[in-house]
């Protein structure tokens, strides 16, 4: 009986109940929709990273020599390639019998002069001159890799197929019996993690303030009605059953709608880069048990809302009318976050940190950030973002005081005596944009920190110049007290095809003598930098890297972290003086170790590049050549994805704030429509009553997106300081981080003043009856 009286309530309550329910379902549903997408992002991250990683398959390597034919075995060859920045998975593979194992997304191996693209990669392939790119992979394409060996549709891969023989004379080649089946997992995959779960606290909580919001809607007024439930013989129970049964059915069906909006913003949510490529699009989708506990979930916590507001009614019939102003939050609210950001202060004095985080000559690293400042950063942390929670009743109560100070008209006196009668109330529905606000703004102060950290080399004079290892895999086979590198005859043949392009500069790095390599394999099987012979005058070309003394013709100079180390703050330049050791200007019989190259043009960067890859493979390199510019994109790649999905955040994460705030503007001009119309017709002005509720919305919006923003940006100099490297200073973040925030405040009021037409309405002087 009480359902059915609850849904009669609901559905035919007269345009106030529908005006509500129409609400509910389009708040929640707006939220439905937010929270699915994050879901299913989550699931393609998850699901992505979660596949067989054949990447990871291992086996004993091959010593030169093709094993005998027969059996379950192959010969694998995996390493990395580079094109435009772009990173290329190449897999050279041989089959010894009739059961080798065969690649996922592969029907069958590719036989010896035939491979296997990825569809991004065959794409590539027929868009490129083949002396760009296409001359690396000798063969012809045979087929599309599936999507089953694939992180995604950009994804580069290549199958190329050879010989027994070809496979052993590459550098190390393994004999494979089975493929890994274990997931893929790379070294980012625990800061993905991390961010998903800061994107979790950052959406969720402002999703289920804006769920609670509309299912809370026109509280005051439904409690009036319930308590005369009360007064005519109603149980609690009974209030209860109906007041549940109003907000789950507009739960319901906002939570039915939200799915659906989802399912049409699916292929657009698929096309989001979230760990710096695009997921197959079956994969970005909620599970099925994901969607029956949102379609579960969602109207039971609408439910625990609505009761949660009829508290005064279960406690007696005339509870509803009995009304006294809340007490005002008390200034204690201040306390964790005054301690968290004197610890957040602290922790740089804590810290004992080093004089320069630049590698030493040895390769040896500065000691990293003392334990001891650790916990004082996220403990810090914890406690400022739990008192920007708690403080923001009490700061918008301080705000509300100051408008009531200031205000010159009936408008910022009425909305400031509101606020102020109820400040926990008013902050209740932008509270949760203060965590992603603080999120936003201290990524946004770090991220741009660490990469100027990481400044182009030179000047950006480095940046596009490509390096070149002819050095062994260290403790490879055969590598011990033997001279290493390119021989003097194939390395003047190199250097006299590389220096025929038009616009080429190179700088061959040489052995000391023919008997000493740069790198030498020592017994504990390791390889470690000492001194390598350049000549002055090709050093002339990069003059970034120094400049010999007067009157020297070489130097021996040590260039093994030159070409191996990805950041480039940590190079210390130049590494050429006029103290450099000098050497014999005398290097046709040195075997080369090394080269740089420098164009302007970048398809000659890529011809060379081509060119390079079969002599790395006669050295015995496995090392692909790269530019600088290369090493230090895939860093700072990563640190501006992080800062992307944050801001990404805190903009989904402002307009939810907006949302939240319409739809408790939306209520409390229900609630109020008594007053409002008295108002009207005392001769008060529409646009009076406009501009209350236009400050009720920003006082406590812009009050909560202010405070955070300062707290995150004082967050972040302390990070920057207590965990960063020195030399480096916080500084205002990026464009792109107040596009977001000011167009996401923008949005958020633009949403607030869709419910103004609903004011006019409702406060019509023809209808000034009420119940």
């Amino acid at each position: 009986m009480m359902f059915r009286l609850g849904l009669q309530l609901a559905l035919q309550g007269g345009k106030e109940a529908l005006t509500r329910l129409l609400l509910i379902a389009s708040a929640v549903a707006i939220g439905v929709a937010v929270l699915l997408s994050v879901l299913a992002d989550f699931h393609g991250f998850q699901s992505t990273n979660g596949r067989q990683c054949w990447q990871c398959t291992s086996g004993p390597a091959v010593a030169g020599r093709a094993p005998a034919p027969g059996g379950d075995t192959e010969l694998w060859n995996y390493r990395q390639d580079y094109y435009q920045g772009r990173t290329i998975e190449r897999l050279d593979v041989a089959a010894l019998g009739p059961d080798a194992p065969v690649l996922p997304g592969l029907k069958a191996l590719p036989a010896a002069g035939e491979y296997y693209a990825s569809p991004a990669m065959a794409k590539l392939l027929g868009s490129v001159p083949a002396d760009q790119l296409g001359d690396r992979f000798p063969g012809r394409q045979i087929g599309l890799i599936g999507d089953d060996a694939l992180g995604g549709p950009d994804d580069l891969t290549i199958f190329v197929g050879g010989t027994p023989d070809q496979l052993a004379a590459l550098p190390a080649t393994m004999q494979v019996k089975e493929l890994s089946t274990k997931p893929e997992l790379n070294s980012a995959t625990n800061l993905y993690q991390f961010g998903f779960g800061m994107a979790a606290i950052a959406l969720v909580f402002p999703l289920l303030t804006l769920i609670g919001t509309a299912t809370r809607l026109a509280a005051a007024r439904r409690e009036e009605r319930f308590a005369a439930f009360r007064l005519v013989g109603a149980t609690s129970r009974q209030v209860s059953v109906i007041a549940s049964v109003d907000a789950v059915a507009g739960a319901l069906v906002g939570a039915v709608a939200g799915v659906g909006i989802f399912q049409l913003l699916q292929p657009a949510v698929a096309k989001v880069p979230i760990s710096g490529a695009l997921y197959f699009s079956s994969r970005v989708a909620p599970t099925l048990v994901e969607y029956i506990a949102v379609l579960v979930g969602v109207p039971i916590a609408s439910a625990v809302a609505a009761l949660w507001s009829l508290q005064r009614v279960r406690i007696s019939p005339l509870g509803a009318v009995r009304r006294t102003t809340p007490p005002a939050p008390g200034v204690w609210r201040l306390l964790p976050l005054v301690v968290g950001l004197a610890m957040l202060i602290a922790a740089p004095i804590v810290l004992q940190k080093p004089a320069s985080n630049a590698l030493s000559a040895t390769g040896e690293l500065p000691p990293g950030p003392s334990n001891a400042a650790l916990p004082f950063t996220f403990i810090g942390l914890a406690l400022t973002m739990l008192g920007l929670v708690l403080s923001g009743s009490w700061l918008t109560m301080q705000g509300a005081r100051f408008v009531a100070k200031s205000a010159r008209g009936a408008s910022g006196v009425l909305s400031a005596r509101r606020l102020a009668d109820n400040p926990k109330a008013a902050f209740r529905s932008v509270s949760g944009l203060v965590l992603a606000v603080f999120v936003g703004t201290t990524i946004a102060g770090v991220v741009p920190a660490v990469n100027s950290g990481m400044k182009a080399v030179g000047g950006g004079t480095l940046t596009s110049v490509l390096r070149t290892s002819f050095m062994p895999e260290p403790g490879g086979p055969d590598t011990k007290s033997v001279v290493l590198g390119l021989p003097s005859a194939t390395s003047t043949e190199l250097l006299s095809r590389m220096r025929s392009y038009p616009g080429a500069d190179v700088l061959p790095m040489y052995a000391t003598s023919a008997r000493d390599a740069a790198y030498m394999c020592v017994a504990e099987h390791q390889c470690g930098p000492t001194q390598g012979t350049i000549v002055c005058k090709d050093l002339e070309r990069f003059s970034a890297l120094g400049e010999c003394a007067s009157g020297a013709t070489a130097v021996r100079a040590q260039f093994g972290f030159l070409l191996s180390h990805d950041d480039p703050s940590s190079l210390t330049l130049p590494f050429v003086a006029h103290d450099t050791p000098t050497a014999s200007g005398d290097v046709s019989a040195l075997p080369m170790e090394a080269v740089l190259i420098k164009t302007a043009d970048a398809e000659t960067l890529e011809k060379i590049r081509t060119l390079l890859v079969s002599y790395t493979a006669q050295s015995g390199s496995t090392t692909a050549p790269k530019t600088f510019g290369e090493g230090a994109h895939r860093r700072s790649e990563t640190y501006g994805e992080i800062q992307q999905i944050t801001l990404a955040v805190v903009a989904v994460t402002l307009i939810v704030a907006g949302c939240s705030l319409a739809v408790a503007v939306g209520g409390g001009l229900l609630e109020r429509r008594r007053p409002f119309t008295l108002l009207r017709l005392a001769g008060t002005p529409s646009q009076t009553l406009y501009r209350v509720v236009v400050f009720e919305s920003a006082v406590p919006l812009a009050l909560a997106a202010l405070v955070a923003a300062v707290a995150g940006y004082g967050t972040a100099a302390s990070v920057i300081k207590t965990l960063v490297t020195n030399g480096v200073s916080v500084a205002l973040p990026g464009k792109s981080y107040f596009l977001t925030l000011g167009g996401g405040l923008l949005a958020s009021f633009a949403v607030v003043l869709t419910a103004l037409p609903l004011l006019k309405r409702i406060t019509q002087p023809d209808d000034a009856r009420f119940e």
